[in-house]
């Protein structure tokens, strides 16, 4: 029984190291290494389940023999077998982590193909700015938004620079388009705020859906910035550089908020009570929620 025992072992351990073999040469990005040690695996071991997943990686680093055009149909295809294909195997064999580093130069490269395509909604996915994202690239994938006509008005596009501009900085930088993008598309930041995840922003959402009455849809979170200036008044001034809209209700309120913080702190007692009582016409639930404060 132990011959048997020693010889299961020692299979065991070649499998091991063949599969390690390929893995090693793959993340190094080596398509010869890498195949030579396929190869070696498939002949050894022919039903071994790392087969199939380890050939897709390896097809996805060796070049094509002919390049891949820049236009939409081609990258729409590269990018379904990237997402659907390639992604999967590579967390699957890598780990979540190292997987998508290993990703990144993939979705660079669909990036820089996608460089000179315009913005067309019904394919977003595929515009520069949202590979880049995908490749873990926020500078480029500003850059990317900033050649949009108008981005700050489309609700794709300025989540977009909000992600980019929140990974590349910090929250401080990135609350004006917060604002911004509350009062475009509350649905969307609602959608948006947990992948930030940033726990200053989780700890204020967590507060605001306590206090305040929110629309099942989301669309309570255009009043989320002037909420905000309730419990923090020390944005502001941050918060007040956000891009004029379309002046909403929820965007007077902030307006109407920060000018109330400077007449308070200026004495102005007159100007005060008037700015509150059109505070309390514009939302009686936030008008309540600010006189606590004072």
């Amino acid at each position: 029984m132990k011959p048997a025992m020693q010889l299961d072992i020692f299979n065991h351990s070649a499998d091991v190291m063949r599969r390690n073999d390929v893995l090693n040469a793959l993340e190094k990005r080596d398509p010869d290494a890498a195949a030579t040690a396929w190869q070696a695996l498939q002949a050894q071991f022919p039903d071994d389940q790392s087969l199939d997943p380890m050939a897709l990686l390896l097809r996805a680093i060796t070049s094509p023999a002919a390049p891949r055009g820049r236009e939409l149909t081609p990258l729409a295809e590269d990018w379904r077998a990237l997402t659907d294909d390639v992604t999967p195997a590579a967390l699957r064999l890598l780990g979540d982590h190292a997987g998508r580093r290993w990703l990144a130069p993939l979705w660079a490269e669909l990036a820089q193909r996608a460089a000179a395509l315009p913005y067309l909604a019904p394919h977003a996915h595929l515009h520069a700015a949202a590979l880049w994202h995908q490749a873990g690239q926020p500078g480029a994938a500003a850059e990317a938004v900033a050649t949009i006509d108008s981005w700050f008005r489309i609700p794709q596009t300025l989540s977009w620079m909000v992600t980019a501009r929140h990974a590349g900085s910090d929250l401080d930088h990135t609350w004006p388009l917060l604002v911004e993008l509350a009062w475009l598309a509350p649905a969307r930041l609602q959608a948006l705020l947990p992948e930030l995840a940033d726990p200053v922003l989780n700890r204020l959402r967590k507060d605001f859906d306590a206090c305040f009455e929110d629309d099942a849809d989301g669309a309570g979170l255009a009043w989320f910035p002037a909420w905000v200036l309730t419990e923090k008044p020390a944005l502001a001034r941050l918060l007040a550089m956000a891009r004029p809209g379309q002046q909403t209700a929820p965007e007077q309120a902030l307006r109407l908020l920060v000018e109330l913080l400077g007449l308070e702190r200026q004495g102005r007692r007159h100007e005060v009570i008037e700015h509150r009582r059109r505070l309390q016409g514009l939302h009686g639930g936030l008008y309540g929620i600010y006189m606590k404060t004072r």
